[in-house]
């Protein structure tokens, strides 16, 4: 499937009831991340349809999505770029925010080391990802060859997330857990079972069918912050971003 054909029908599953469902409770969710985190670059990586209103939450001076479709979003700015290679300089983003990138990804724990090069210390990133050990991860095997979008995505277990950000020297700060009914598609149905929200959070947060993880860049003692000057000259233009190429580590 091509990128465009990809981005349109998943944009059209978040148009149905269970996609708004979805929507309405991760931001509801970011509304309670981010009033906390506050600095001068926020980067969402992916679009998609994941169109989330942190005008009046957010305290950041800029924010931009990156996304390798052409759909912008209002009261952002826009750059078409790959995940997987960032044209982003290394130490000069305040927060990133991943809204199922990794999930859509073809090379997720890439998509993390890039995060984490572009991250200033003590960064933060914010993962929201499908979760497999869930009611949508148990449709997503029995229903996933016949509904593709999002069935076919990674749904990547929060274990192996933590160890992917441990290996890059994060520090999870906060997970929370959403989305406890099936995935049925009738508003209605989706109405009765709302219950099954409280519940979860209460006695089966970890069967949740998304979580969303907020991490820190812990700061090296090896490696010093980016020169002032370069934070200074990505402003050109209001643009947060100019081409770069990641250093080898070798």
């Amino acid at each position: 499937m091509s990128q465009l054909g990809f981005h349109q029908q998943l944009q059209a599953w978040l148009q149905t009831p269970l996609g708004q469902a979805l929507l309405e409770q991760e931001q509801r969710c970011l509304e309670l991340i981010f009033p906390e985190l506050f600095g001068y670059y926020l980067v969402q990586l992916g679009g998609g349809g994941f169109n989330f209103d942190l005008s009046a939450i957010m305290h950041f001076h800029s924010h931009a999505v990156l996304d390798i479709s052409a759909q912008s979003q209002p009261l952002t700015s826009f750059v078409q770029a790959d995940a997987i290679k960032l044209p982003v300089l290394s130490d000069a983003v305040d927060a990133v925010l991943m809204p199922h990138t990794l999930d859509f990804s073809t090379d997720p724990h890439e998509v993390l080391r890039e995060v984490e090069r572009i991250l200033i210390p003590e960064g933060r990133v914010v993962i929201i990802g499908f979760n497999p050990f869930s009611l949508w991860g148990a449709w997503r095997l029995v229903n996933g060859s016949s509904e593709p979008i999002p069935w076919q995505s990674h749904f990547l277990g929060l274990r192996r997330i933590n160890d992917w950000l441990s290996l890059l020297e994060f520090d999870v700060e906060k997970t929370r857990h959403l989305m406890f009914r099936p995935p049925f598609q009738g508003q209605k149905m989706m109405e009765r079972l709302i219950c099954m929200e409280k519940m979860g959070r209460r006695f089966w947060p970890l069967l949740s069918s998304v979580y969303v993880v907020q991490a820190v860049k812990r700061v090296s003692t090896k490696t010093m912050v980016g020169p002032i000057w370069k934070r200074e000259r990505s402003l050109l233009g209001g643009r947060i971003v100019e081409p770069t190429t990641r250093q080898s580590n070798g």
